[in-house]
């Protein structure tokens, strides 16, 4: 892979402009993994696979069913979070063809979703997008929605260049 092209980004100004670009938006929201990685208080990395919808400003993700070490806020990225808020988001795209690969970092804060409308429309839209948990009983007790605000987004790509023609 070349590692040596940097990553598209917003202009200083607006950290999180690329969320404008209709490529990045559709990229995000059409994919179906992320990687979350958080930090505990003295800075220890933690890095884990998750199931995510973009509102087109937010990332959220459920604490589900699927096994797991510990439940709910016991997990360690939700302990992670609670010590450390500030989380980083990759969302990436491989092919044996190069050209095609892609990524999206988003760095944010996290933040457990605590109003109960919020917590059901990010379940609902949860819902549409995997199949699987249309299945599970999830609630606020037990299955936390996390919900990611961005602070900077990163792009990287030859489906995220702009058309010199445009």
């Amino acid at each position: 892979m070349d590692t040596n092209h940097e990553p598209a980004q917003a202009p200083a100004k607006d950290p999180i402009a690329l969320f404008n670009d209709a490529h990045v938006r559709e990229f995000i929201a059409a994919a179906r993994l992320a990687h979350l990685a958080t930090a505990d208080a003295d800075g220890a990395p933690h890095n884990v696979p998750l199931c995510y919808w973009f509102d087109g400003e937010c990332i959220y993700f459920a604490i589900d069913e699927k096994p797991k070490r510990g439940t709910g806020l016991a997990l360690k990225r939700m302990r992670n979070i609670a010590q450390n808020p500030r989380v980083a988001l990759v969302i990436d795209h491989y092919e044996e063809d190069w050209s095609q690969l892609a990524y999206v970092m988003i760095r944010g804060n996290a933040r457990v979703v605590e109003d109960p409308e919020e917590y059901l429309v990010a379940l609902r839209h949860l819902r549409d997008k995997y199949l699987l948990y249309r299945g599970m009983t999830l609630t606020p007790e037990k299955n936390p929605i996390v919900k990611i605000e961005p602070v900077s987004v990163h792009a990287w790509g030859a489906r995220f260049k702009q058309d010199p023609n445009s």
